[in-house]
């Protein structure tokens, strides 16, 4: 299943950093961005997740939840979330639940084999729970920026 611009999200719940529970209608009245990557405390993910972590208090003035989602168990992400020193919560989706809602999933090669992995995304979720901008196949320098001017504009509306 696949969400399109302007729908709705529907309502998911996922267990989560810090011994909570994201269910994304309690975030209702608040933009919400949730961003997709591979593995925790690989490279990429590492640079990502310190973008949105150094521009946090940016998306909070703009009314704004960062989310971070990948298969990982729950002890990797909270390993991931202190090591960095994340100011946000990540969601362990083990059972890949978050993942096929967003459709992330895709085929993936690495060294000439293929394997399902995360597609690193990130989606924008307006204060009603649709679903205003998506990102897809997403490269790390600058995106967290495209992503920040995005909340703020449509925080202005």
């Amino acid at each position: 299943m696949s969400v399109d611009l302007q729908q709705a999200v529907p309502d998911f719940s996922a267990p989560a950093t810090n011994n909570t529970t994201v269910t994304l209608s309690e975030l209702r009245g608040k933009q919400v961005v949730v961003f997709f990557y591979p593995k925790a405390s690989t490279p990429g993910c590492t640079t990502e997740g310190g973008d949105f972590r150094d521009r946090k208090a940016r998306f909070d003035a703009a009314n704004t939840v960062i989310i971070g989602v990948s298969r990982d168990g729950i002890r990797a992400q909270e390993n991931f979330k202190a090591k960095q020193d994340f100011n946000f919560e990540l969601i362990s989706d083990k059972d890949e639940t978050v993942c096929q809602l967003f459709d992330v999933i895709k085929l993936k090669k690495m060294y000439g084999k293929e394997h399902l992995g995360i597609e690193r995304s990130t989606f924008l979720i307006d204060s009603e729970g649709k679903l205003a901008k998506e990102w897809r196949g997403v490269k790390v320098p600058g995106h967290v920026d495209e992503v920040l001017a995005a909340a703020e504009a449509l925080n202005a509306q």
